[in-house]
């Protein structure tokens, strides 16, 4: 059979000591050819290269050793424990190799051979080793051992699979292939970033002959991988520069917009303003991200682009991932732009046929200045006649091709992505690496600071009194719960059964109310006007309330089970309040049982700045469980982490860039592996 040389294209199964069974099993640990196996690194390293003096051997610490078998015995314990050890002397000293419960080790080892061990050295009566790591040493074997005398790598496992078994596998595979594989990075990048060729790292990754290799062909992968993903950023950005629209704009057109308002725009929010308008008037397609913590001031600069774009003679579009959202950035746009006479429509699945139809006519005849909406903007019967400017609110609420088809449904507009959720540079990067990013960090001057707690079930009835001493202020509150209703096997706190119980026996005399997914959409419409207009002092509600609501007179948000969210998800529901001149308090209740549970909530309680709380949030979870990455479009990182090696990451991106800049098609001869190396890992991702 001819085996095709792409080590991409040919199935683990042809490796000696495979085979069509043992496949399967590495298909459990995501391995179905030989390059998947490439990138199956090392978990951990053990250092079995230093050889100890067994007169230098410490209890309690690891050693490798080398020695001669003097003896071996084999017996039983008093409590039935089958017992094999073997003495292993070099020179006057000696230590007891031992094995329970494994009698096959009878036949492995004979008086005189030399053997080499490595495990934790123990101290009864003697100095003894329990289940070592064990190599015979053959004079006359050249080949160079895997398991002993050298760095060894330690893989995560499957059932049935070993780490000797895959040690050799892997060892295999990297002498057969590795030559085949056509490094990505061209001679003149390593050159010019110190990097090793491709060969190199992956031995060394593998099986380092030092830790400065394996340093070496760390750095060289990492950047490798960082790389390829920036280039892809570079190609997808370099997709922008195609025509696009070119808005226009007036010396009076910020200031009637500003007039719009009571309060004076922070100086944060006056440079992305600045920063927006220059890319709307600029003739290639604006791609921005607008990135502010909670309560920034965040609609108002989103507000002034679309002005901008229906000023120029386009429409707008505005997607939000709730309904609620939806409704409140109607209420807070339509009522902005009412004095301007700006036609303002709502799109959402929950409102009547007959409207449906008359706004999907208005926005195909133009009619429609502005329209906001959720995922019912991008459907297959809505057309717009001049669609310029779309805002995507909450990016990472939404897949890859939900928000390519909004921004589809006109002729290149300009597109600005807004975020309350603080990213990160070093992941800003990665997700949003092919768009402008504007930072909007300080909050408006009339906000009120946040306090916040993190309590134990025990200060329950403490919570319940301040809470109706804020109530007495004529303040209102929040109350999260998990729940919605109670189930049999749980003891989480449900919404259904806490209403009852505090309407009862807690808070008899105040307006309660409830809010969560699975009312009705006028239900929940009406509920939200009430709290907001003060019909209720108290709401119950699910985590429906951590996106964009905005209730000014709310100054308390408790939390219950708060060990069961994510800080981003903490930090979200906390922005609910502080959205006045008020002092306002978040009440964590949580009795955690993990360390990085507590970890969260103690980060709570130290700082209510998003970008910290991000930061932090990256190193308790890792960049793979931080929200986006699955919906960003691109593949997992393998390797790198985008927390340790992010000056690899800047490195890298300059590169890229530059390349692309360079050459934008990839049509050089020496950016064919870079091109090959994409179409593989993007699997038709990404356009070359």
């Amino acid at each position: 059979m001819q085996v095709k040389k792409d080590p991409a294209e040919i199935s683990i199964r042809y490796l000696k000591g495979v085979g069509p069974q043992k496949s399967l099993l590495f298909e459990r640990l995501g391995i179905e050819n030989i390059s998947d196996l490439f990138y199956y690194l090392p978990r951990r390293y053990e250092d079995r290269s230093k050889i100890v003096p067994i007169s230098e051997i410490e209890p309690g610490n690891t050693h490798t050793v080398v020695g001669e078998v003097q003896k071996t015995s084999f017996f039983r314990a008093k409590t039935g424990t089958r017992i094999f050890e073997a003495a292993i002397a070099d020179g006057n000293r000696r230590v007891f190799a031992v094995w329970y419960n494994q009698p096959y080790m009878r036949g492995v080892f004979s008086k005189g051979d030399k053997v080499m061990l490595y495990g934790k050295v123990e101290l009864t009566k003697r100095l003894q080793i329990s289940h070592p790591v064990f190599e015979i040493i053959d004079e006359d074997k050249k080949e160079e051992s895997l398991e002993m005398g050298r760095i060894v790598p330690v893989y995560s496992l499957t059932e049935d699979i070993t780490q000797r078994y895959l040690r050799n596998v892997v060892n295999q595979a990297i002498h057969l292939y590795s030559s085949q594989v056509k490094d990505p990075l061209p001679t003149s990048l390593r050159a010019r970033r110190k990097l090793v060729d491709f060969k190199f790292a992956l031995e060394n990754i593998h099986f380092p002959h030092s830790f400065e290799n394996l340093e070496r062909a760390y750095k060289r992968l990492v950047f490798e991988e960082f790389f390829i993903l920036q280039v892809v950023m570079a190609l997808k950005r370099k997709s922008f520069k195609a025509d696009g629209i070119k808005h226009n704009t007036s010396e009076n057109l910020l200031k009637d917009f500003e007039d719009l308002f009571h309060f004076d725009f922070t100086e944060g929010q006056k440079k992305c303003i600045k920063d927006i308008e220059k890319d709307m008037i600029e003739e290639k397609p604006m791609y921005r991200l607008l990135q502010g913590d909670v309560g920034s001031g965040k609609t108002v600069i989103a507000m002034y682009a679309l002005l901008l774009a229906v000023s120029s003679g386009y429409q707008a579009a505005v997607m939000a991932p709730t309904e609620i959202l939806a409704r409140q950035h109607y209420v807070t746009i339509s009522k902005t732009f009412m004095p301007l006479g700006l036609n303002v429509r709502l799109l959402i699945s929950g409102i009547e046929k007959e409207d449906r139809e008359k706004i999907k006519k208005e926005l195909a005849q133009g009619e429609v200045d502005i329209v906001i909406g959720t995922h019912s903007l991008f459907q297959e019967d809505i057309n717009y006649d001049r669609l310029g400017f779309v805002v995507i609110d909450e990016q990472h609420k939404f897949g890859v091709s939900q928000r390519d088809t909004l921004r589809k449904k006109g002729k290149m507009p300009d597109t600005l992505v807004v975020t309350a959720t603080p990213i990160p540079r070093s992941l800003a990067l990665t997700i949003y690496g092919d768009m402008d990013i504007s930072l909007l960090k300080e909050k408006p001057v009339e906000r009120g600071e946040i306090t916040t707690y993190w309590v134990g079930d025990d200060r329950r009835e403490l919570v319940y009194k301040f809470l109706r001493d804020e109530v007495t202020k004529g303040r209102q509150a929040f109350l999260v719960y998990p729940r919605i209703s109670r189930t049999d096997n749980s003891d989480l706190l449900s919404i259904e059964e806490m209403y009852k119980h505090l309407k009862k026996d807690v808070f008899p005399d105040l307006r309660l109310g409830a809010l969560h997914g699975k009312m009705k959409t006028d239900d929940k419409k009406n509920t939200m006007e009430d709290f907001r207009n003060k019909k209720y002092d108290i709401l119950l509600a699910t985590t429906v309330v951590e996106v964009g609501i905005d209730v000014p007179n709310a100054t308390v948000m408790v939390v219950e089970h708060a060990e069961r969210y994510g800080l981003a998800q903490l930090h979200q529901l906390r922005g609910r309040i502080g959205r006045s001149k008020h002092a306002s308090y978040c009440i964590l209740i949580s009795e955690p049982t993990t360390d990085s549970s507590s970890e969260r909530l103690a980060a709570m309680t130290q700082t209510t700045d998003g970008f910290e709380i991000a930061e932090r949030d990256l190193d308790i979870r890792g960049p793979g469980e931080f929200f986006g990455t699955r919906q960003s479009g691109l593949p997992e990182i393998r390797l790198g982490n985008i927390v340790k090696d992010f000056d690899i990451m800047e490195e890298a991106r300059k590169e890229a860039f530059d390349l692309v800049k360079e050459d934008p098609d990839l049509k050089d001869e020496h950016h064919a592996g870079i091109k090959e190396n994409i179409k593989e890992r993007f699997r038709g991702k990404i356009e070359i």
